[in-house]
C-alpha cells in the first residue's frame, strides 16, 4: 500500500525551494549566491528557519521510500531507476541549466560582459568555490540529485549485506530511542562535507529513514506526539533565529544546539504530521508528486532570470524585490512542469514520465 503522506511531505518541501532560494540573495553571512542583494535580517530568518530540516527531509523520505520500493523490485532494478530519475536530470540540467545561471551571476555579481556563448565555453573550465556566483562550475540544485544517487547506491549495498548476513532488524524502537537517533547529526555534519553537505550526516538521515521511520508502528508514533515534538521544534528554530540573526552577538555552542534540536524535532514533528494529516491522495496531491521532480529542476533558473531582470525596476522595494520574482517563478516553474509532461523527450531528461493522455 503506497503511503501518501510521503508523497505529500516531499512535494510540500519541494514547493518552499522557490521563496528559500529567493531569500539567498539577501543572507547576512556573506554566502556568495547567483543574485547578491544587500543583507537583510528578516529575509534572512527564513533561511535560517528552514535549512536545519529542509533538506534532510527529503533524504529521509527518500529512505522511506527506498524501503518500500525494494520490496517490489530488485537490486538490479532499483539501481536502474534511481539512474533515470537521478543521473539523467543532473547530466541535462548541468548542461543545460547551469550555464545560463552562472552567466547571469557573473553579469550581476562581477560585471560580465561576455555573452552566452562565450560564456559557456569558460563554465567548463573555470573551477572556483563551486557556488556558480562568480560564473565558475556548479551543479546548482542539482547537487541534491548527485547526493541522492551516490547514497542510494551505498545504502542497496548495506542493506544488502544486511540481508545476507544479519537478521532480525525489523523489532520496533520504542519512540524515546528514536528521539535519540538525532544525537549523532551534529557529529556527522562536517565527516564527507562538500560545501557544507555532508554526505555522512544524510546518508545517516537516509538509512534511518529506511530503517526506522519505514515501520509504521514508527510513524504511528511519532503521529501520537507531534504535537509535541513540533512545539520543540518551532521553540528551537525561534531561538536559533534569534541566535543566529537577531542577537548581535556570537552563541556558537548554544546556536549549534538549537540548530540541531530545530532540525531533529522538525522532522519528528513533519513525519507525525504527515502521517497524521497528509496520509491521502486526489487530484491535486497525485499531480503535484507526478511533477515534483521537474518542478525541482526547473525552478531554480526561473528565480534567478526574474531576481536578475527586476533588481534594477524594483529596487526601490525590498518587498516587491524578494514577492515579484517567487510569484513570477512560480508560475513558470508550473508552466514548464506541464510542457515538459507532454514532450516524453523531455520528460525522460527531466526525470519523470510523460502523460500521454
Amino acid at each position: 500500500m503506497r503511503k501518501h503522506y510521503i508523497d505529500n511531505l516531499r512535494w510540500l518541501d519541494i514547493l518552499m525551494l522557490i521563496p528559500y532560494h529567493a531569500a539567498m540573495a539577501w543572507n547576512t553571512w556573506d554566502e556568495p549566491n547567483y543574485i547578491r542583494f544587500e543583507s537583510s535580517r528578516p529575509i534572512a530568518s527564513l533561511i535560517t528557519a528552514f535549512s536545519p530540516f529542509f533538506m534532510p527531509l527529503l533524504f529521509l523520505l527518500a529512505g522511506m521510500s527506498t524501503r518500500y520500493a525494494l520490496k517490489k523490485r530488485s537490486y538490479g532494478q532499483y539501481i536502474k531507476e534511481r539512474a533515470k530519475r537521478l543521473l539523467v536530470p543532473l547530466v541535462f540540467g548541468t548542461l543545460a541549466f547551469m550555464p545560463v545561471m552562472t552567466w547571469l551571476a557573473d553579469r550581476f555579481n562581477n560585471g560580465c560582459t561576455d555573452s552566452f556563448f562565450e560564456h559557456y565555453a569558460v563554465f567548463f573550465t573555470k573551477f572556483t568555490d563551486l557556488t556558480g556566483a562568480d560564473g565558475g562550475f556548479s551543479l546548482g540544485q542539482f547537487w541534491f540529485l548527485l547526493y541522492l544517487f551516490v547514497i542510494s547506491l551505498i545504502a542497496v549495498g548495506i542493506i544488502a549485506l544486511q540481508r545476507k548476513y544479519i537478521k532480525g532488524t525489523s523489532k520496533s524502537l520504542p519512540f524515546p530511542a528514536v528521539i535519540l537517533l538525532g544525537l549523532p547529526l551534529p557529529l556527522l555534519a562536517e565527516l564527507l562535507s562538500v560545501g557544507g553537505k555532508s554526505v555522512a550526516e544524510f546518508l545517516y538521515l537516509f538509512l534511518i529513514g529506511c530503517y526506522v521511520f519505514s515501520d509504521d508502528s514508527v510513524t504511528d508514533k511519532a503521529a501520537k506526539y507531534c504535537p509535541l515534538t513540533l512545539s520543540i521544534g518551532i521553540c528551537a528554530s525561534i531561538a536559533n533565529v534569534y541566535l543566529f540573526i537577531w542577537s548581535g552577538e556570537e552563541f556558537k555552542v548554544l546556536n549549534t544546539v538549537t540548530n540541531y534540536l530545530a532540525g531533529w524535532f522538525m522532522l519528528l514533528g513533519l513525519i507525525g504530521l504527515g502521517k497524521r494529516r497528509l496520509d491521502f491522495t486526489g487530484k491535486l496531491s497525485g499531480l503535484m508528486t507526478k511533477i515534483s521532480f521537474p518542478f525541482y529542476g526547473f525552478h531554480f533558473i526561473w528565480v534567478v532570470l526574474f531576481q536578475y531582470l527586476l533588481a534594477d525596476p524594483l529596487s526601490g522595494s525590498t518587498a516587491l524585490l524578494f514577492a515579484v520574482p517567487i510569484a513570477a517563478a512560480y508560475i513558470c516553474t508550473f508552466i514548464c512542469c506541464f510542457i515538459c509532461r507532454r514532450i516524453p523527450p523531455l520528460a525522460f531528461l527531466m526525470g519523470t514520465k510523460a502523460d500521454r493522455r
